[in-house]
């Protein structure tokens, strides 16, 4: 019998002294003289008995939710340190809100973090929509990981100058590895809004110095530096097991934010490929756009189950992306509603401020429809947002990003890059021909490229 069925075993043992001693108390009274509300009081009492047993979890529960082994857990409640715990049989019962003492010289303990992965607003930590500041406050026995899923929560609230903060503060202290990895990417997203080049080149030093104990913590920094680097579009470092897909020897805890990044890695892929800009034998065009969404699905599908809310916003708004380049906009627009009522509740305007420039609009009507006041926070954060990104990446690259275009013109752009023809383009558009070439004239106005294989450079 498992930890948690011991507790089942002994709440309803509890359960049935409960009624017992309910019986006794009322053994004085006449069957004959019972009034139903006694009867009905009785019956609620029973239920509000049975809401209080069952608000206790198991050692293993405690230890997963503290960030700290079961026999530490153990030793506590042996030493009577946690409030309320009880010991039943061979087990040990501890309040659900229960709170882990502080060690006896009145520091806080080192602790690590309660999952193993530098997102943790990208784990289970975060399971209810629009509950974010809850999650926060059930982690306040680890005051660092408080701070850094509060400093996450914020960044995808586009709250930039509050990372900022953050991000320091794990650098400065004597944080553990996933605090160091946590904050030094947090300060490279705020590089990208603020279109700061040595601020990104700092945060990717702090990735280099950051403490490894082991090969499997070298291999998650490695992966952080291709993860920051991706995010202005150079996919070149990602490793070997990554770009395979075999992620089994990585945390578990950490599937759920690397899935996120695989997708992305995999339509820079297939973007590369529709603005031929790779070449793969065989295949041309949109093809492989197309067939993203069947890899994109079921992870979507085993996110609504795992509970992960940020990676299930994240993989159907790129699963909307590969259907909006497919031309499928039935299947992009359901999609995008969805994350749009995953991420409004708790504000998350800065999620959506990362895809706006893949929509061509879309996604600014569909949240519109929604909420007017939260699409005028999402372009608001969109200005900074593009000019910061265009910046950063076209300095890195050594490239012009253009900013400048409208959402018609970059819609144009894209499908030039694209290689359709100003006929197809037309047709696709609903627009005339001469229609699209005056559009074509003007990104050329705007941006000075030479020629239609330049597109894809200026996106």
């Amino acid at each position: 019998m498992d930890a948690t069925s011991r507790c089942r075993h002994v709440a309803v043992t509890l359960l049935k002294a409960i009624i017992f001693l309910e019986f006794r108390s009322n053994e004085h009274k006449s069957h004959k003289n019972l009034r139903s509300n006694e009867i009905i009081y009785q019956k609620t009492s029973f239920k509000r008995n049975l809401r209080i047993i069952m608000s206790w979890i198991t050692v293993k529960q405690a230890s997963e939710k503290w960030g700290v082994t079961v026999r530490r857990v153990q030793e506590l409640c042996k030493e009577g340190k946690i409030r309320g715990a009880s010991r039943w049989e061979r087990t040990w019962m501890i309040p659900e809100h229960a709170v882990l003492p502080s060690s006896s010289k009145g520091d806080t303990p080192h602790m690590p973090m309660p999952r193993k992965s530098p997102f943790l607003d990208m784990t289970d930590i975060y399971n209810e929509v629009g509950k974010a500041e809850e999650k926060a406050d059930l982690l306040a026995n680890n005051p660092e990981a408080k701070l850094l899923f509060e400093a996450q929560i914020a960044y995808r609230r586009g709250e930039i100058d509050k990372v900022y903060d953050r991000a320091r503060y794990f650098l400065n202290a004597k944080s553990g590895f996933y605090a160091i990895l946590g904050g030094a990417m947090l300060l490279a997203l705020v590089a990208i809004w603020r279109g700061d080049v040595n601020l990104w080149f700092e945060a990717k030093r702090h990735i280099f110095d950051v403490p490894c104990k082991s090969d499997g913590d070298r291999e998650i920094a490695s992966l952080a530096l291709a993860i920051i680097d991706s995010s202005i579009y150079d996919n070149k470092d990602y490793p070997e097991w990554f770009k395979r897909g075999s992620f089994e020897h990585m945390p578990s805890s950490s599937h759920p934010s690397i899935k996120v990044f695989y997708v992305k890695y995999l339509y820079m892929g297939a973007y590369a490929v529709a603005s031929k800009q790779l070449e793969l034998e065989g295949v041309q065009g949109l093809a492989v756009m197309k067939m993203l969404p069947y890899t994109i699905e079921p992870m979507i599908a085993q996110a609504t189950v795992d509970k992960t809310v940020i990676p299930e916003i994240f993989l159907r708004l790129s699963c909307a992306v590969a259907y909006h380049y497919g031309g499928d906009k039935q299947h992009a627009v359901e999609h995008i509603d969805k994350a749009i009522s995953l991420a409004l509740p708790d504000g998350l305007y800065g999620i959506l401020v990362e895809y706006v420039r893949h929509f061509d609009g879309l996604l600014e009507e569909r949240i519109c429809l929604k909420d007017e006041n939260a699409n005028l926070i999402v372009s608001e954060l969109y200005k900074m947002y593009s000019v910061g990104w265009a910046k950063l990446s076209g300095s890195v690259r050594n490239r012009f990003i253009a900013t400048n275009l409208t959402a018609r013109e970059r819609e144009v752009a894209k499908l030039v890059a694209f290689g359709f023809t100003t006929k197809e383009i037309s047709a696709m558009l609903y627009v005339s021909d001469s229609t699209v070439k005056q559009i074509v004239q003007k990104i050329v106005q705007k941006t000075g490229v030479k020629d239609r294989s330049e597109f894809s450079d200026i996106l």
